[in-house]
Parts: C-alpha cells; structure tokens; sequence
C-alpha cells in the first residue's frame, strides 16, 4: 500500500494528471464559469468584452478579452486544483514524518522475512 501511494504522490505524475483533467474534463465547465462571471460583471457596466477596444487603431481588445478570461481560469485552476492538493501532500508527508522508527531488531527481522519470501538463502 505504501508503494501505491508512494507512486500516486509522485509530484509529475500529479502535475501531469492534472493538466490533463484541466484541459480536458474542466474545459467546458471553466469555460461556462468564466462566461457567467464576465456576465455578472457585465451587471457593473455593460457586458466585459473588449473585442472592439482599438485605441489608436490598434486592436487589443481580443487580448484584453482573453487575458481576464485566463487570469479567471487560472484562479480557478490554482484554488480548485493545485491548492488541495499542496495540502494533502502535506498531510500525508506529516504522517510520515509521524511514523516511528524501526528499531535495529524490526529492521534486522524485516530483512529475514524479505529473505525468506523471496526463497534465497
């Protein structure tokens, strides 16, 4: 069991697990989220789509859009994701920390039994 979870808190495999449920399982619903949040803004002062914002004919209305829907989505991410799980390694990582050492004797019959299970003399 400790193996297990040993492999399971591997931080790449996490890192690599979680940018693939982001892009793909939470896609559609960060998107809806990111929408109702620039419509509840749109309450303030008008619906928060910069698309025809060109100052000096410059067009960086498209970027405005897209970058407070990524800082949107980050927060998401960082609070929904990333957060809980900085926790839980740390939790577990105080287990550990908790767990009492073996003594010489525990370690010397652990390494009789190993010897034993895995038939060698």
């Amino acid at each position: 069991m400790k193996g297990f979870k040993d492999f399971i808190m591997r931080g790449n495999l996490i890192e690599l697990a979680v940018a693939f449920v982001v892009g793909a399982a939470f896609a559609t619903v960060v998107q809806a989220f990111t929408t109702m949040f620039m419509d509840l803004l749109g309450l303030l002062g008008g619906t928060p789509d910069f698309s025809s914002f060109k100052p000096a004919g410059v067009s960086v209305g498209a970027f405005l859009t897209a970058l407070v829907a990524f800082l949107i989505i980050a927060t998401v991410v960082y609070f929904g994701v990333v957060l809980p799980y900085t926790k839980a390694k740390e939790r577990f990582a105080r287990e550990e920390a908790d767990a009492p050492a073996l003594t010489k004797t525990e370690t010397l019959l652990e390494e009789i039994r190993d010897a034993l299970t895995s038939g060698r003399p």
